[in-house]
């Protein structure tokens, strides 16, 4: 997919590795929405700073764990710009809970992490979709995780709700084709806002990583834009971790 004029969505693009995807799609002249859920004053600073460089885009506010509020934010890119060519599924949550310590992983943590990490991008999909498959033609990126691989992360759940977006990505690139491709990106450690004072937890859970670096979110939307412009890759879960899972 040639990413000029094309209007794509991005779930969490106010930070980090939302943010960095937003930037680098409208550098390549796409018409970025900018989804959020609070974060509203770094979503409003990416559409200034891409507008401020010529391009275009917009900051539309959704829950997406709640799927009336995808609807909406479907329903207004629509009134935008008049279609939805891709959707970057990057909006996540995680809870930072030692993987011994099962007292703490409440049913409220995983109801919490699992309505929004996937019934969220399932939403996102299911809204996006109808409109994909009438133009035949869209692309999907979900963001998982290599702790959906490992089963070690910030959480017990977040690594399950990771292991459940690899799996329906695959789902879903059958369902989907062949109009409209589904893949995902499983980062390893990133250096976001998320483990702002837990990086020493972040270097112990990343371990011993061959390439001596820790991904930055610049790194990651490298990633999504190459499995956004591939049009031979679908229900590919791609790992970029700095060789963590070797």
């Amino acid at each position: 997919m040639e990413l000029k004029d094309k209007v794509m969505i991005i779930t969490g693009g106010g930070t980090g590795i939302g943010r960095a995807t937003a930037l680098k799609l409208a550098a390549a002249g796409a018409k970025v929405v900018v989804n959020y859920s609070r974060s509203e004053t770094e979503a409003t600073d990416v559409v200034r700073s891409i507008q401020q460089l010529g391009g275009t885009a917009a900051a539309i506010q959704a829950n997406v764990g709640i799927e009336a509020e995808v609807e909406n934010l479907v329903t207004e890119t629509l009134g935008t710009f008049g279609k939805v060519d891709g959707l970057v599924n990057n909006a996540s949550i995680t809870a930072h809970i030692s993987m011994d310590d099962l007292d703490s992983v409440s049913s409220d943590v995983w109801d919490t992490l699992f309505n929004v990490n996937v019934k969220g991008m399932f939403h996102c999909i299911k809204a996006v979709a109808p409109h994909m498959k009438k133009q035949s033609s869209g692309v999907i990126v979900n963001m998982g995780s290599v702790a959906g691989v490992t089963g070690i992360g910030s959480s017990i759940p977040y690594a399950a709700t990771k292991s459940a977006i690899h799996t329906m990505t695959r789902s879903l690139a059958i369902a989907l084709a062949p109009h409209i491709r589904v893949n995902c990106i499983s980062p390893g450690a990133v250096d976001t806002r998320w483990w702002e004072g837990n990086h020493d937890m972040m270097h112990q859970l990343a371990g011993t990583l061959p390439l001596m670096r820790i991904s930055t979110p610049d790194d990651i939307a490298d990633a999504i834009l190459f499995q956004l412009t591939q049009d031979s890759l679908t229900g590919q879960v791609m790992i970029v971790d700095n060789g963590q899972t070797l």
